[in-house]
């Protein structure tokens, strides 16, 4: 089996979503014996300048031997700040690779930060490495679609084709769905390279939890409430004015409690527009809760909203939906019907899809779920079954163990 080093600016005790992904994968990969190395940052998602002496240069984990790279820590306070981040990453991330990589090793960049493929893919050909590319996104056109500033026009051109050349040159290019299998192809990218694993939860810890065995739901008081909730990060991707226009719509119906569990650049933005428009009582504002208690804060709610800006399908896939699933609860997607989501939510009918801007069909779907307590269990519990039946943690792990296997094959039969 060859050696794997995988590359990702998070890794545990982070538990940013990319970090608990990979923490997942490659505990579950050294577990079933193969070496399995992590280069990664000191950092913690949240507090970039926590105590350096918190995370050691190198530790040991699960078995997965976890190499630490220094980097700035501005955090996401500021464009500059974590630009200064990305490229110390970038930097440290290529030297420390350069010198352990071994020819037959497999290095695999994930996309944090984004564009993390073009030097790992300079550093695996000085090493005679192979490349596997794990793509949660696809940067640039994300930067370029949100009109970040700096990123368009010919640099974003230029970081595209470095991009496309890493894409290429990999032996595999893993995407979290079918869409965006759909750009790589447009792109140039070999069928046979491009494998779709969708992302995962811990669904085996995570299941559908009843109201009245929810402590969380008591202590909020939420008991004889009709909860529409978001959990996460509420970013760029994403949009509220839908939800807060159906808000207004129910203003005068005291059941309705929208509860946010989160942060993200948007989460302000939110809670500002509601107190403006006379909202705040019909809304809760949480911080992210700990992840031992994610059942609860998840089952609190009655049905959960997942949104994506239209113009990012097929290059970013909101990987809640996973959780909402896990958890046996109702999805409303507000975004492209046509879209990841939107698609299967439609085939599992485990929920809605509302076009953004449509605050009348969200608000009729969530008068529809107060009022059917039946519906609302049955989308829930459909929701469970997809899971179960495509999206488990031990499908994806095994779809990983697979793919891996293969490439040892491949690349057996070419030095036979």
């Amino acid at each position: 089996m060859r050696r794997l080093i995988f590359v990702n600016r998070f890794f545990f005790p982070d538990f940013s979503a990319t970090s608990q992904l990979l923490s997942d994968l490659a505990c579950h990969l050294a577990a079933g014996g193969r070496e399995v190395h992590v280069v990664t940052s000191a950092q913690i998602y949240d507090s970039p300048r926590a105590p350096r002496a918190s995370l050691p240069a190198f530790e040991t984990i699960n078995g997965v031997q976890v190499h630490r790279v220094p980097t700035t820590r501005f955090g996401r306070v500021s464009l500059i700040g974590r630009s200064f981040d990305y490229l110390t990453f970038y930097r440290s991330a290529r030297r420390h690779l350069i010198a352990m990589a071994r020819p037959g090793d497999l290095i695999v960049a994930k996309t944090d930060p984004p564009l993390l493929s073009v030097p790992v893919m300079s550093a695996a050909r000085r090493s005679g490495a192979g490349l596997i590319n794990w793509l949660q996104d696809l940067y640039p056109e994300v930067a370029v679609t949100l009109d970040v500033p700096l990123l368009r026009g010919p640099v974003a051109r230029h970081l595209a084709r470095w991009r496309d050349r890493s894409l290429l040159a990999a032996e595999a290019n893993i995407v979290v769905g079918d869409l965006m299998a759909q750009k790589l192809a447009a792109l140039g990218v070999a069928a046979e390279r491009t494998h779709v694993i969708a992302n995962w939860c811990n669904d085996a810890e995570l299941r559908p939890l009843p109201h009245q065995d929810n402590l969380l739901r008591r202590a909020w008081g939420l008991q004889d409430k009709f909860v529409f909730g978001y959990s996460g990060n509420l970013g760029r991707a994403h949009e509220f004015a839908t939800v807060l226009a159906a808000a207004e719509r129910q203003r005068d119906d005291p059941r309705f409690v929208f509860l946010m569990i989160g942060g993200g650049r948007r989460y302000e933005e939110l809670r500002h527009a509601v107190e403006s428009k006379g909202l705040a009582g019909a809304f809760r504002f949480l911080p992210y809760q700990p992840r031992d208690t994610l059942a609860q804060s998840l089952g609190v709610s009655d049905a959960h909203w997942v949104s994506l800006n239209p113009k990012l399908e097929g290059l970013i896939v909101p990987s809640k939906f996973y959780g909402i699933a896990a958890a046996g609860r109702p999805v409303v997607m507000i975004g492209d019907p046509d879209g990841e989501l939107g698609r299967l939510v439609a085939a599992h009918r485990c929920g809605f899809v509302v076009k953004p801007g449509d605050a009348d069909a969200l608000a009729g779907a969530l008068r529809r779920l107060a009022n059917e307590p039946a519906t609302v269990a049955q989308m829930g519990a459909a929701a469970r079954h997809m899971l179960e039946a495509r999206f488990s943690r031990a499908q994806a792990l095994q779809r990983w163990c697979q793919l891996l296997d293969g490439l040892d094959r491949a690349r057996s039969g070419r030095h036979s």
